[in-house]
């Protein structure tokens, strides 16, 4: 979701500077090890108490109401999502978010809402485990007519694009907020810029998407 629909990386360093004030943490250290995973995981590093759902969704929903003005777009997305639905095609976001955090940027952003969403707390161990993968696969009603191998993630983050690697995908990964060299090191199949390189060409009977991956970055 963050880094690869919506970068709201502005959003979050102001999130964390306050947790971190909150916890007398210094948020440069949250910063360096947070993106891409939960926020319930990071808390759980220092403060238990507040490693617990109500908490994380009562915080995380905060803010895109409080800094929704410091979120864009990342290049591409708005279009993507709206060709997706527009042929009905199956498609799921699956992030390390919470759904008031995930719904609340759609709904500032003005983005599609998928049928399918996965979120923080809907598995018991986060991205880099490949429990979300999976679940987000099972959502889709994937595993019985495709292998793994035939799904496609998109990811921006190391520990996501090992998520997906390790639930059996072909990820392609976003080169918004890490290095190339940290996706190539990750396990990418594909590295872009953003999701403009990424084009929905058609819809097979069968539901399969075909995908053109354009300008991909040299791995």
């Amino acid at each position: 979701m963050d880094g690869t629909i919506v970068d709201s990386t502005d959003a979050l360093i102001k999130h964390w500077h306050k947790i971190g004030k909150e916890l007398g943490v210094d948020p440069s250290v949250i910063l360096h090890t947070s993106h891409g995973r939960r926020s319930i995981d990071i808390l759980a590093l220092y403060d238990k108490d507040k490693a617990n759902w109500d908490y994380v969704s009562y915080v995380e929903g905060l803010i895109p109401r409080e800094y929704g003005a410091d979120a864009v777009e990342i290049p591409g997305a708005r279009s993507l999502l709206a060709s997706l639905d527009h042929v009905n095609a199956s498609w799921a976001i699956v992030t390390s978010g919470t759904r008031p955090l995930v719904e609340g940027w759609l709904d500032v952003m003005g983005l599609s809402h998928p049928k399918n969403l996965v979120v923080a707390e809907d598995v018991s161990a986060g991205k880099p485990a490949p429990d979300c993968y999976r679940l987000g696969i099972d959502r889709l009603g994937l595993i019985a007519e495709k292998g793994r191998g035939e799904v496609l993630v998109i990811e921006d983050s190391p520990a996501g694009v090992l998520a997906g690697k390790a639930a059996g995908c072909q990820v392609i990964g976003l080169a918004t907020t890490h290095s190339i060299e940290q996706l190539r090191r990750s396990g990418a199949d594909w590295i872009v810029e953003d999701l403009r390189s990424v084009v929905l060409m058609g819809l097979d009977t069968d539901g399969t998407i075909q995908i053109e991956i354009r300008d991909a970055l040299e791995l």
